[in-house]
């Protein structure tokens, strides 16, 4: 919210300067976000009008004008394409000076002399950019200081404010606050009294109470469009960033930014038959005041009349409605619109208006009617015009209804650290708009119609705090009995996994938990994802069900930058729903992609792949358990390649996460360069480690034999495995797979496998003998379960 500290001193104006104001007002909450001058330091500068042009007689673009400036008249030549007889411009007379260091002087152009300058906004320093000599009202007296018709010894306040505080988007909710702060009076301005002028009306039907409970109109007819919205208007919007239009547009958006109510005026004519307020039928579509066309979706909440829809409700007019210059009669609107039905519709379309940053955080309920007043009022004094009765349709028990609360004397003390006199508190309650009523120990209080924010006891007590002053609050070490507490060793702590990670050369990543919703789909289709109500844009509409969406895009972005070898690893929490619950997982992720390892003179370069992927699971899984307590198991996984992903299981069956390759659609679609591989685990795994445990070496030899067994391509060496340490019992002591081979020897359809097998006995030196019986039995088993052979 941007304003001009002279408009807001004309509601309150406390006897501080500028910056104890500002200050004043960022510990009450509201933070001042700038402060600035409203025009750069200049003098010199009056109202000149010109009598006459003429054209220079050696450059085409230039003119000789002649200026009055009051006491005298100026030859001034100008190259402004907007100079036009009879307009007034701020004229810079010999020896001003202007922003940037210019001094102006009396020179020559082209031969003929020039006793000045027009001058444009921007010379002024009033503005970045212009598209010509800034046009001053006809009103102007020639000679009369610029500075001072314009009120330029002013400074513009900028706020910045959180969601909760829509009633300090106009002048009147500040002005409201600074008067609390420094207990001074607030005075609103002075209203004109009109008489209402005819008895024109149309009907107006709420078909939507629960999104309009509240809607008041009136015609105004015979308006004269060709009247110029007064300087002091112009200024206060420019002032607040707002462009002036005319007449009628400037005086909505003026009682906008002074009462913070939103309005809307359509042309009279356009209209046909009486005025609803509904939702959009399917297909029906408008095209705004923007020129921009929107198919309205059925949970839209439009004004429309018997024929089509006329506005998108609280957010933007319809340009068929609109006013224009040919417009003589006027259909003012002012209405309440639940924040709850226009909350996130203006980002549905791609629009942010000023009515919609309103509605979306509540406008007060009770305003209307006193907004649609002050712009009558302010109408009639520039447009002129007949005013016509009040039109209203209410539906009183769809308004927000306001609770009493009850604020306790103790609690403030507990809250807050202090006691204050009951006096104090009823005082600021009431300066806040608030109805108090003062009891033993506690008050009741009713919030006002403009703070939607205040719903229960905290709430007062935070208001309370902030006009009392945060500052001003004692400041206590809070004295808590702590306890320490050793890490369990039955526990792998997130740090060192993190360690381990960006030790094998994986960088973290922290991505958003919104994803779009189609990656999404692609990556994990059995799941279903949370969608967004009020989504930051389209895609970041669902919850994530992976953190592998994020990482993808990480990735993606990250190749788009000419990153030819990336490892991430992200720590984050997936959602997905269930029977209309949210369930939450802690998981740990990591893709890859690109060389192995870095571009240098010592290795060969080549790409990674599954094992590679595999490898670095493998090692982060062991930080909480030995050596063959996981599994991996041939599985398939929609974003995975079918023939290169697992799914990791504990060796009791339970699984905790899958690896893999992306799948080569999902490759082609996100257009990746190169191979991607990834890995998921549940972040669970490591807070249910296996205790290390002391083994006691034994004194004894180990004895070993190597084995090529031939078995058919679909055996895994993990079934190997398995059956040979069931046939080994405590025996083994090491299985190593040092080689595998598929070729010529082997059959089609089968491959060689060459194992070591480390014998070991705690109690005693193996002898031949028993290891050649372990190795048959071994065989045996081998042969029996996977139909394997000893190579020959």
């Amino acid at each position: 919210m941007k304003f001009s500290e002279q408009w807001l001193r004309e509601w309150v104006n406390p006897d501080v300067t500028t910056a104890e104001l500002a200050h004043q007002l960022t510990m009450a909450g509201l933070e001042v976000d700038a402060i600035a001058a409203v025009a750069a330091e200049f003098n010199h500068v009056v109202v000149g009008e010109v009598i006459s042009l003429e054209q220079h007689p050696d450059a085409d673009r230039l003119r000789i004008c002649q200026v009055n400036v009051g006491a005298e008249t100026l030859v001034i030549v100008c190259g402004a394409a907007n100079v036009a007889q009879g307009q007034k411009f701020p004229t810079a007379l010999i020896g001003a000076k202007l922003p940037g260091g210019l001094k102006i002087k009396k020179s020559k152009l082209r031969g003929v002399e020039s006793f000045g300058m027009l001058c444009s906004s921007v010379e002024l320093g009033m503005a970045e950019t212009s598209d010509g000599l800034m046009l001053l009202p006809a009103a102007a007296v020639p000679g009369s200081n610029v500075r001072e018709l314009l009120n330029l010894d002013d400074k513009t306040i900028e706020i910045g404010l959180t969601p909760n505080r829509g009633d300090c988007l106009c002048i009147a909710g500040i002005a409201r606050e600074a008067g609390v702060v420094h207990q001074t009076a607030v005075v609103a301005p002075e209203t004109s009294f009109f008489t209402v002028g005819h008895q024109d009306s149309i009907p107006v039907s709420l078909n939507a109470a629960d999104a309009c409970p509240r809607y008041f109109a009136r015609i105004i007819k015979g308006i004269n469009l060709d009247a110029e919205t007064p300087l002091w208007m112009q200024e206060r919007l420019r002032r607040s960033d707002v462009r002036s239009i005319n007449p009628v547009v400037d005086v909505s958006n003026y009682v906008m930014l002074e009462l913070g109510q939103p309005m809307h005026a359509f042309d009279l004519a356009t209209l046909e038959g009486g005025i609803e307020v509904r939702y959009a039928n399917d297909g029906e579509k408008i095209r705004l005041l923007d020129g921009q066309e929107v198919a309205l979706a059925s949970n839209t909440l439009v004004v429309a009349d018997q024929a089509a829809p006329l506005a998108m409700a609280g957010i933007m007019g319809g340009e068929a409605s609109s006013v224009t210059d040919k417009t003589v009669d006027l259909f003012l609107e002012s209405a309440f619109f639940s924040p709850d039905v226009i909350i996130g519709k203006a980002r549905q379309y791609g629009l942010h208006t000023d009515s919609s940053h309103r509605f979306e955080r509540g406008v007060d309920f009770e305003l209307p009617a006193k907004a649609l007043q002050r712009a009558t009022e302010l109408l009639l004094a520039i447009v002129g015009g007949s005013a016509g009765p009040v039109i209203e349709a209410k539906e009183a028990g769809n308004l927000p209804q306001r609770q009493a609360i009850t604020l306790r004397e103790e609690r403030i003390k507990r809250l807050l650290g202090i006691e204050l006199e009951p006096a104090k508190v009823t005082e600021i309650l009431t300066r806040l708009g608030m109805s108090v009523i003062e009891q033993t120990k506690t008050w009741r209080v009713m919030p006002p119609s403009f703070r939607f924010d205040i719903t229960i006891e905290a709430d007062l007590i935070e208001e309370v705090g902030r006009i009392f002053g945060y500052d001003e609050l004692p400041t206590e070490a809070p004295s808590v009995p702590l306890e320490v507490t050793l890490p369990s060793e039955a526990q792998v702590q997130m740090e060192r996994v993190r360690s381990y990670l960006l030790d094998r050369g994986y960088q973290e990543v922290i991505n958003y938990s919104f994803v779009d919703a189609d990656t999404q789909t692609q990556v994990n289709p059995a799941e279903v994802a949370v969608a967004l109500v009020n989504p930051i844009s389209a895609d970041m509409a669902v919850m994530r069900t992976s953190l592998w969406t994020g990482l993808l895009q990480a990735l993606k972005y990250n190749q788009n930058r000419q990153q030819d070898r990336v490892r991430l690893f992200e720590q984050g929490v997936s959602f997905t729903k269930k029977s209309n619950k949210i369930i939450e997982k802690r998981l740990i992720s990591g893709v890859i992609s690109g060389s192995l390892l870095p571009e240098q003179w010592g290795e060969k370069s080549r790409k990674v792949d599954f094992y590679d992927i595999k490898a670095d699971t493998e090692g982060l899984l062991g930080l909480a358990a030995g050596s063959g307590e996981h599994r991996f198991v041939a599985e398939s996984h929609p974003a995975l390649h079918p023939g290169q992903s697992a799914l990791i299981k504990t060796s009791t069956g339970v699984p905790i996460g899958w690896l893999g390759k992306l799948h080569p659609g999902l490759e082609k679609s996100l257009n990746f360069n190169g191979s991607v591989y990834l890995f998921e685990v549940l972040e669970e795994v490591f807070s249910r480690a296996v205790k290390p445990e002391f083994t006691e070496l034994s004194k004894f030899p180990s004895v070993r034999r190597d084995l090529a067994i031939v078995v058919d391509e679909a055996v895994s060496a993990q079934q190997l495995r398995d059956c040979i340490a069931a046939a080994s019992g405590e025996y083994l002591a090491n299985l190593q797979l040092f080689d595998v081979y598929c070729g010529e020897g082997v059959e089609s359809g089968r491959k060689s496998l060459a194992l070591g097998l480390t014998f070991r006995d705690r109690s005693r030196t193996l002898k031949d003998e028993d290891v050649d019986t372990l190795v048959i039995s071994i065989l045996k088993k081998l042969n029996h379960e996977l139909g394997a052979t000893l190579r020959e």
